[in-house]
């Protein structure tokens, strides 16, 4: 195992274009860590120099407590797997996995036995003698991974392992993933694009735009609590729901009012939002805390909404529904079920409002 360390890591690319800003992040030893955002974020460019593959332009990089800028990916024990498999199309299955071990000049009966137990821990051993060709995508990328393990690396690193499988596949392999990384024990780097891998696979997560980190947390911290607008949109499937408006004073306290919709605030989250009043504002709502029946006390129904779409799912619908001012989803049970074009109240559970800065999209604290 290994502490991993990244302090102030930049890239920067001739012409001045900056892919990476200044991350600063510390994986504990045995963890699994998620960086995610859209393409273009950063994400592959920071896992590409963890792994030696791009150079840092400033910052510096620590494995074990040894900053290690200056090596190279070979000396950096650490072992990657990419997208595109990369086997070597000409080897079996068996002689992908003893290349590394050959080079590190293990004997022959240890090499056969690391190649043995990573093989059973993977259920590959009947592809060993086999050729990249030969084997499905899902089989190519547990090779992919057995290749990784059979190395005993300090480090773990994933790069969107499981964008060439299908879906049914990509869910299997990340749990595969999620266990062997629980028995071995290693620090890993996992990057995807994909929310939902990053929510079901990472101890914490990273979330990433335009180079820099927009924050760091567990799945439930970050889903709960977003620390802005851009992590409140892109964490969580369908995103939050985002309602632009103001707040004002009334005798219960404050009022948020956006276009046609006014929800009475709470005391409590009042006095936390009395320096916004007049003040432009957003506050957002996870789906599942809106309702068109069954409301708890602390919902406020809104009138004036048409449903637009429904999407059953089996074990939720998702409702779709708009007003003259805002168009809003709500993730409901899957019985008793308005239909497109009917008017509905929406009910929203004020309690579970998340207020942020409409300017600079940060949230606001509220306690």
């Amino acid at each position: 195992m290994a502490r991993l360390t990244l302090e102030g890591l930049r890239k920067v690319y001739e012409g001045g274009a900056v892919a990476v800003h200044a991350v600063d992040l510390d994986v504990a030893d045995g963890e699994l860590v998620v960086l995610v955002g859209p393409s273009g974020c950063g994400k592959s460019t920071t896992l590409r120099m963890i792994a030696g593959l791009e150079s840092i332009s400033d910052g510096r990089l620590f494995i074990d407590g040894k900053v290690v800028n200056d090596l190279a990916p070979a000396q950096r024990d650490i072992a990657m797997v990419f997208q595109s498999y990369a086997l070597y199309p000409h080897m079996t299955v068996r002689e992908n996995m003893r290349f590394a071990l050959k080079i590190r000049k293990m004997s022959a009966a240890d090499i056969d036995k690391r190649i043995m137990d990573t093989a059973q821990m993977l259920d590959i051993v009947p592809l060993l003698d086999r050729t990249p060709r030969q084997l499905s995508g899902g089989q190519r990328q547990r090779v992919a991974i057995g290749r990784a393990i059979v190395r005993q690396p300090k480090v773990f690193l994933f790069d969107e392992p499981l964008s060439n499988l299908d879906a049914k596949l990509r869910v299997q392999t990340r749990r595969e993933i999620s266990r062997l990384q629980r028995r071995l024990d290693v620090t890993s780097i996992y990057v995807t694009h994909d929310q939902t891998e990053a929510m079901t696979m990472g101890d914490r997560i990273v979330v990433m735009n335009a180079g820099r980190v927009q924050q760091v947390d567990t799945p439930i911290a970050l889903y709960e609590r977003p620390k802005n607008l851009f992590v409140a949109t892109f964490i969580g499937s369908p995103p939050m729901n985002i309602m632009k408006g103001t707040l004002e004073r009334s005798d219960a306290g404050l009022v948020f009012r956006a276009g046609d919709i006014s929800l009475t605030i709470d005391a409590a989250a009042a006095r936390g939002l009395g320096a916004r009043i007049g003040g432009r504002v957003a506050a957002g709502v996870r789906p599942e805390h809106l309702y068109v029946a069954h409301a708890p006390p602390a919902a406020q129904a809104v009138n004036g909404f048409t449903v637009d779409v429904v999407e059953p799912l089996g074990s939720e619908t998702l409702l779709h529904a708009r007003s003259d001012s805002q168009e809003l989803t709500a993730s409901l049970a899957p019985q008793s079920l308005p239909q497109p074009g009917e008017r509905v109240p929406l009910a929203i559970d004020v309690t579970r409002l998340v207020f942020f800065d409409e300017g600079s999209g940060e949230a606001i604290a509220v306690s």
